[in-house]
């Protein structure tokens, strides 16, 4: 196997639920179902069911779903903190891993001992840490601090260090969880900004992250895991545009029955009444209905799927009693091509009229995403169309 190569395959991985309490019907309950014969499997749920994953060296993959759903799991599979029930896991070269805020790292040891610590347990000599050890301590601005017990280091310490370790020891394979929520938005840029590094210097990168902007701007490659299965593996774009379409529905689900103000109906129209086409007018139309007057402030916002839009418009203006239409009008509409949610809410004063949900859905026509090269964080899926000129000064 290649340095930097990760082949999983068919892994299943199952955990024991929680210890139930011992009390007395409990344990006349558990007894019963053993007598019953119906306590084989009972207490147990699995995490990843037949999970297939090959990773090519250098390649930068983006494992992404809901809470539960495998992806650290897997993750500490690859790391070799923990084994699956069945199937086959195999990783090429060193391995340096951001799983958990304090793994792998002594609380009763200084951040310098910890580095030399660390640096060891990924199979880095001594020499080579030192090397690196001043890049470290900057990286995680650890300079004050880098002599005291880690029992002291705030939680953001606490990832400053284990990520500037991970990443500054040159691993062939670096896997970073979710952790990087825990630091300011300063020291995530500047982990993000090393992870395009480390791509660059041909090391394999998984990122785990509900951080779709995130995921989008490191990974060429993403994998939706959801329930312990592979629901989608391909082109990030592609995945991510999955993942954001179930997230659309279920907040369709979850909008209240009830509101202040209710949206009757809504329609979404291109140009002359058609499809919606990319840099060209779109026309939004809303039928809403109030049981009284009231004074409101209106947003529209459209997403590719999550509540955060791409862009916002707002108005106010005062609702009649009855049914009113609200017309609002792009004269340029800067998406690419893709489908895309409708997002309306309407709040008085404190109380909202119509909680934040998506009203509808449709598809634009035009060209795709202008590509943008690895390393160039993309923040939204804006489609401007330039004129560019060249000319020798």
């Amino acid at each position: 196997m290649r340095d930097g190569e990760i082949q999983a395959s068919r892994v299943w991985k199952r955990f024991r639920a929680d210890r139930q309490r011992q009390l007395l019907r409990d344990q006349l309950d558990r007894a019963r179902r053993r007598l019953s014969g119906s306590s084989g499997t009972h207490g147990w749920r699995w995490a990843l069911r037949d999970v297939d994953m090959a990773v090519a060296p250098g390649e930068s993959i983006g494992l992404i779903g809901p809470n539960g759903s495998g992806k650290t799991t897997m993750l500490r599979m690859l790391a070799k903190v923990m084994y699956p029930y069945a199937g086959r896991v195999a990783v090429g070269g060193r391995v340096g891993a951001l799983i958990d805020v304090r793994a792998g790292i002594h609380p009763d040891l200084t951040g310098a001992e910890n580095v030399y610590l660390y640096g060891s347990l990924l199979g880095v000599s001594r020499r080579e840490v030192a090397r690196r050890f001043d890049e470290i301590v900057a990286f995680g601005e650890l300079e004050t601090a880098i002599d005291r017990q880690v029992k002291f280091y705030s939680s953001g310490m606490h990832v400053r260090l284990g990520f500037a370790i991970a990443a500054f020891t040159e691993p062939d394979v670096l896997l970073v969880d979710e952790v990087l929520a825990v630091g300011d938005a300063a020291f995530q840029q500047k982990c993000l900004d090393r992870m395009r590094a480390v791509l660059a210097q041909g090391t394999t990168v998984v990122f785990v992250s509900h951080d779709l902007q995130a995921v989008e701007s490191i990974c060429e490659r993403a994998i939706w895991l959801r329930d312990g299965v592979v629901s989608s593996d391909g082109p990030v774009r592609e995945v991510l545009g999955d993942y954001r379409r179930t997230v659309e529905q279920a907040a369709e689900l979850l909008v209240p029955a009830l509101g202040v103000v209710r949206v009757v109906k809504s329609e979404i129209r291109g140009p002359g009444g058609d499809t919606p086409v990319s840099q060209q007018p779109l026309e939004i139309e809303l039928l809403l209905e109030s049981p009284e007057p009231l004074w409101a402030s209106m947003s529209i916002g459209i997403s590719e799927g999550p509540a955060t839009p791409i862009f916002l418009l707002g108005h106010d203006a005062m609702l009649p009693a009855g049914q009113t239409g609200l017309r609002c009008s792009i004269p340029f509409l800067p998406l690419p091509r893709g489908r895309f949610y409708l997002w309306f809410g309407i709040i008085e004063s404190t109380r909202d009229l119509v909680p934040w949900h998506p009203v509808g859905q449709f598809e634009v026509l035009g060209p795709e995403l202008t590509p943008t090269p690895r390393g160039i964080l993309r923040m939204a899926p804006v489609q401007v169309t330039p004129t560019w000129e060249v000319e020798q000064q």
